[in-house]
């Protein structure tokens, strides 16, 4: 996981050193962009205990949404992102099951160079998580049975980001985000430390 998130860091950080050069501003005020991305969310931990002798934990896997966002001014504006991801609660006794994970996030964009060819921005905010296991987890933990199931909690997040403009009104972004979980399963439950890498298109109106 570190690698692929290093990658993606590297990445964002190359296109702004090279579209650094003075511009015309990317990022207008009163604008509205509407994004749509896919990347890959990196799992962790789902519970704080071992149930069976082996701790269940969310998969990495893709990770795909929408994203509004309104610009106040050239450096400053304000995201609503809806997420979804298709994942897996694995090393759980019986085998892996299908876990569902939707994702509602409100945040402040903060355009560091509004005026350069690639766009950098840092990101961050916060919202609520909704976790849905296909079939309970079961199994015991000290020798005592336990049914575990999906739940719901906040998220913050945080990251930084490149949006690369085609046109005045086209833009391929990019950006890595780290990811606090509160809970998404309903007993035994442990907070998760996660990232995303995306890379989607939008569009400014």
């Amino acid at each position: 996981m570190k690698t692929k998130v290093t990658m993606g860091l590297a990445a964002i950080l190359g296109a702004l050193m090279i579209g650094t050069a003075p511009a015309e501003a990317q990022i207008q005020p009163h604008k509205s962009e509407i994004h749509v991305y896919a990347g890959e969310l990196f799992g962790d931990d789902l519970s704080d205990k071992a149930v069976s002798g082996r701790k269940p934990k969310l998969d990495d896997d893709l990770t795909y949404g929408v994203r509004y966002g309104y610009d106040f001014t050239e450096s400053w504006g304000l995201e609503v992102s809806g997420g979804y991801s298709a994942s897996t609660a694995k090393d759980v006794p019986g085998g892996d099951t299908n876990f569902n994970l939707g994702i509602l996030d409100v945040d402040a964009v903060w355009h560091f160079t509004p005026r350069a060819r690639v766009v950098g921005y840092l990101i961050g905010g916060a919202g609520y998580a909704i976790g849905n296991l296909d079939h309970r987890i079961g199994g015991t933990v000290a020798g005592t049975p336990v049914s575990i199931g999906g739940d719901s909690g906040f998220t913050l997040n945080a990251g930084i980001g490149a949006k690369f403009f085609a046109t005045k009104a086209l833009m391929v972004r990019a950006e890595a985000r780290y990811r606090y979980l509160d809970r998404l399963v309903d007993k035994l439950d442990a907070s998760l430390d996660t990232v995303e890498t995306t890379a989607g298109v939008g569009w400014v109106f």
